[in-house]
């Protein structure tokens, strides 16, 4: 197996470099998707969650709202490491867990592990993967698509991006750099090239 942590900061075309690398058969695993799952109703997590930020972030149905929780982390940098110090391990051990499956069913499987937060969220957990792949888009052009596709406005834009990393601490732990600040073709193009090395690779390590 060969695994490739996949980051970038919000809206930066992370997704666009996930789904090409899926087309031509990586095994995607995705962070957000396994960080909703720790959270469901009935998880530990959910519990730590409430016991944490209180009953306001819960909502009526016994899930998590989303929201208010939100509301709570995205301008409250404590608070938000104190989300993430239950989400992130919990997180990890599900994705380890699909890692394995992976390489069970085919050896020279490429993996994809899809992670916005992979600087906050990894510590030395970076060297378990193969490479680390940045996608990367200047500040102005993440601000511009998230008021035009998610109808944000300029100071909701700038407070997720400023939520995250800095693109100079992704930019520090990157093996690959995708610049996505360009067309999605050009985008894609890249991560066809990425994905010709990382098979080659993985193939490789196969036989060592």
């Amino acid at each position: 197996m060969y695994l490739i942590g996949l980051t970038g900061g919000i809206a930066s075309g992370k997704s666009v470099v996930a789904q090409r690398l899926a087309k031509h058969g990586g095994v995607h695993v995705d962070a957000d998707a396994l960080a909703r799952e720790v959270v469901a109703p009935g998880t530990p997590g959910l519990a730590a969650i409430e016991a944490q930020f209180g009953r306001d972030v819960i909502a009526a149905d016994g899930s998590l709202n989303r929201a208010a929780l939100g509301a709570v982390i995205f301008t409250d940098p404590e608070k938000r490491t104190k989300l993430n110090e239950i989400t992130h391990p919990a997180v990890w051990i599900q994705a380890r867990k699909r890692f394995a499956a992976a390489a069970a069913a085919d050896p020279t499987s490429v993996v994809i592990y899809d992670v916005p937060l992979l600087v906050e969220a990894s510590g030395d957990r970076q060297m378990d993967f193969d490479l680390i792949v940045v996608v990367h888009a200047s500040t102005e052009t993440r601000i511009q698509r998230l008021i035009e596709l998610r109808g944000m406005t300029r100071e909701e834009a700038m407070h997720r991006l400023n939520s995250q990393a800095s693109d100079a601490e992704r930019l520090a732990i990157a093996d690959v750099v995708i610049d996505s600040d360009g067309s999605i073709d050009a985008t894609q193009q890249q991560a066809d090239e990425l994905w010709a090395m990382a098979k080659a690779s993985a193939v490789s390590k196969h036989r060592e």
